[in-house]
């Protein structure tokens, strides 16, 4: 797939993606006290399954009996040449510069923290993960993505008092069994394929908040009330205290996030289910529906007469001008509603991989009229022939049949 077929089909799952979004940050929004933090959280695992799900390709059939279109392409016919800015590539470099923007904040921060390693902590909590102290942190948290570390402030006895100190440390080790900065961080990089979407950025701050919120709730099951106000208060504390910009970090967050918190601790344990049963079976309909929707097009609609609005002339091979090579090449597609062209495969080719990569990187730059549900497996055969005069093979049979 090269850059310009990849960001088609970016652009082309932007509405059903960011119906996902929407849905999934109104239930974060308003469906807590319903459903419950947990609960919600693990609907996030919907919104791939429902991309993949709606991508998923036709099953292998035979050609149909289909119009096939041909066109001829020389070494010396005057070429259409695509005007203007490439998008595909301005979202390349854009993207680029924000994962490499990420890397260096991340380094940056892990390298300002000077840590030193804490040989002798004397806590009953048991972790697997090396503590650490810095000056430069204010609050405990884990720190790095594939080996986690445990660092606390270097006045954290002066700051917390044991039992406060021992459920904050809890929460931290949470985050660290779970890997949570790992998932932040697969979490993050499809956030910023998707930086111009943002409805990405804000589901992305919504399952950030869930993970702080089951991490709460994990911590305070079957504590008593009083280290339920303990807790409540260390994380104001905390809040107000965490340093902004920890994209992969798990942080203790902002008032609002706070308020949030706080409610979620005060509801805990209140979830319905028959709400949960009721949303999925919901979303189970929806998956239904987005794989009923990928069936093959009706045969009314195949007859339909399309021709592309916008023609990209392949180039001929220099290599082969230049050897005197004429060929043809055999073309499966689908076209979108939007009336771009996807799902480029070869059928057929003539000499074999001669012709077959000029001819797909050309096709996917097509466009057709748009259309309420698009057409699939449009057939269209390219003949790279010297010069005009050489005429074309039919590379398949074609049958035309009428009622």
């Amino acid at each position: 797939m090269d850059i310009q077929t990849g960001f088609n089909w970016l652009i082309e799952q932007q509405l059903l993606l960011s119906i996902l979004f929407c849905g999934f940050i109104l239930l974060e929004r308003f469906g807590l006290k319903t459903l419950g933090a947990r609960f919600v959280y693990k609907l996030a695992w919907l919104m791939p399954a429902a991309l993949v799900i709606a991508n998923l390709p036709n099953a292998i059939k035979p050609l149909q009996n289909s119009n096939i279109s041909h066109y001829l392409i020389t070494p010396n016919q005057p070429f259409t040449h695509e005007m203007g800015i490439s998008w595909a590539l301005m979202y390349v470099l854009i993207t680029a510069g924000l994962l490499i923007a990420s890397f260096i904040t991340h380094t940056r921060f892990v390298k300002s923290l000077q840590l030193t390693e804490l040989t002798h902590f004397n806590h009953t909590l048991t972790t697997s993960a090396k503590t650490y102290i810095s000056q430069h942190v204010a609050t405990p948290m884990v720190v790095g993505i594939f080996q986690s570390k445990l660092v606390l402030p270097s006045d954290y006895n002066i700051q917390f008092d044991k039992a406060t100190l021992a459920l904050i440390l809890e929460h931290e080790n949470v985050h660290f069994k779970r890997k949570d900065n790992l998932t932040n961080a697969f979490m993050l990089l499809p956030t910023i394929l998707l930086w111009f979407n943002p409805l990405a950025w804000f589901c992305y701050a919504s399952v950030r908040r869930l993970q702080e919120l089951t991490c709460d709730e994990r911590v305070l099951a079957n504590k008593t009330t009083h280290q339920h106000i303990l807790y409540s208060k260390a994380l104001v504390n905390c809040a107000a205290a965490t340093p902004a910009g920890l994209m992969a970090y798990s942080h203790y967050g902002d008032k609002k996030t706070m308020l949030q918190r706080l409610t979620n601790i005060k509801h805990s344990g209140s979830s319905s289910r028959f709400a949960k049963g009721g949303l999925l079976l919901v979303a189970a309909s929806m998956l239904s529906t987005l794989a009923i929707a990928k069936q093959p097009q009706t045969e009314g609609a195949k007859e339909e007469h399309i021709s592309p609005t916008i023609r990209i002339e392949p180039h001929y091979p220099a290599q082969a001008a230049k050897q005197g090579i004429s060929g043809s090449v055999v073309l499966k597609y689908d076209i979108a509603a939007n009336g771009r062209t996807k799902n480029i495969s070869v059928i057929q080719s003539k000499p074999s991989d001669v012709f077959d990569k000029s001819a797909k990187e050309a096709l996917a730059k097509w466009e057709y009229k748009t259309s309420k549900a698009g057409f699939n497996d449009v057939l269209v055969q390219l003949d790279f022939a010297i010069n005009s005069e050489v005429a074309h093979t039919d590379l398949i049979e074609r049958i035309k049949v009428s009622h």
